[in-house]
């Protein structure tokens, strides 16, 4: 009897992960009816993650009246498992450039606090174990925000409280850290980030992401400048050297707020939904690991789902199969890329609309297929 694990992202804009693991389940048992099939989606970090962690932890959805960007109330969700205590949270929930129209995008003014009041929040409610997703953010305040909501304070030169947006990070004297939330070093913090920005300098928060946040180009340097005395008051402070961290320019620099302020660990999106899902253990002895997203090209060798699921099977000799809307690889790429099987899902002539409307079907066949040629093979 053949084991089969569907480990697949989703296809954006037409398909789930859970529609497609059901896809291809009902392809393989069109002709392999007895085989062993486990059905594990994952995600990266990007849209649609919470609801695949939602699978796995078992959490609830708890939604609270937090600060948005521009200090206004917004409801924001994050997900809790009273079970295990995990929360988990995504800042774009309250901190996101999804929440602004164009005109009101200026990452001079935003701030990350939303995001911290959903810490807060999840401390209240007992958890142990916290896991932030950093991706979308509309903000460039260092995390400032987010620390202010768990009791930091942040002072300028005349020890006044300092507004946590990123206009003034230049202005930062001090950080105090005397009445911070009772539960804050009780708690363990992982942070999904899949950016290896430092936080300031030409490949920083401010000069590579601030313009889509809508920041001017004077306004870029300035938050440049601000992210420098940031950094320099830290390493005064807590001996930390942000600038050589990896991913701490991430979201605007929480990825390296997240490292001082909740003592956070920065690891792949997709690494840790493996370990949420338990995905090593799973795939033990399968024959065959089916993965897929919307379209396969080179983006996707780098730190994407299908990434970390050719990572594991390669540690345990299993070949991946990848079924897929689009395929932009050479058979070259998918050689080093370590993909046994590829295969464009899309039949007949189509456009995107028709493709993206007959995934499921086609999804199904492409299975069947795949299916039918290792039933042959075995023969």
């Amino acid at each position: 009897m053949m084991k089969f694990v569907i480990a697949p992202d989703k296809f954006k804009g037409s398909l789930t992960g859970f529609e497609f693991c059901h896809a291809v389940e009902e392809g393989l048992r069109m002709v392999l009816e007895d085989a062993e099939i486990i059905a594990m989606p994952l995600a990266d970090g990007g849209d649609g993650t919470i609801e695949v962690v939602k699978h796995y932890i078992n959490g609830e959805k708890v939604t609270i009246t937090v600060n948005d960007p521009l200090f206004r109330p917004v409801q924001a969700s994050y997900l809790y498992a009273e079970e295990n205590q995990i929360a988990y949270i995504e800042m774009a929930e309250a901190s996101g450039l999804k929440l602004l129209n164009e005109a009101e995008r200026n990452c001079m003014h935003s701030s990350t606090l939303g995001t911290g009041e959903l810490i807060a929040d999840a401390l209240q409610k007992g958890a142990i174990e916290i896991i932030l997703g950093i991706g979308g953010s509309a903000t460039n305040d260092g995390g400032m925000g987010m620390a202010s909501a768990l009791g930091f304070r942040f002072l300028d030169e005349d020890d006044k409280d300092l507004r946590p947006v990123g206009k003034n990070l230049i202005a930062l004297r001090k950080i105090d850290a005397t009445k911070i939330h009772p539960r804050l070093d009780d708690v363990g913090f992982k942070v999904a980030c899949d950016v290896s920005n430092p936080l300031y300098g030409d490949e920083g928060a401010a000069k590579i992401y601030g313009a889509q946040k809508g920041a001017s180009v004077m306004e870029i340097e300035s938050l440049d400048y601000g992210l420098r005395n940031y950094a320099k008051i830290i390493l005064e402070q807590y001996n930390i050297d942000l600038q050589e961290i990896k991913g701490s320019g991430a979201a605007g620099g929480i990825g390296g707020g997240a490292i001082v302020f909740l003592k956070g660990h920065l690891t792949s999106g997709i690494d840790l939904i493996k370990e949420l899902a338990d995905f090593d253990s799973a795939i033990t002895g399968a024959d065959w690991i089916i993965t897929g997203e919307g379209q396969l090209d080179e983006q996707t060798l780098s730190g994407k789902t299908i990434d970390g699921v050719v990572t594991s099977a390669a540690q345990n000799n299993i070949p991946v199969a990848a079924l897929c809307g689009s395929v932009n690889i050479s058979e070259k790429q998918q050689e080093n890329f370590g993909l046994t099987y590829v295969v464009s899902i899309i039949r007949g002539i189509s456009n995107l609309e028709k493709a993206m409307a007959s995934s499921y079907a086609n999804l199904v066949n492409a299975s069947y297929n795949f299916a039918k040629l290792l039933k042959q093979r075995a023969q």
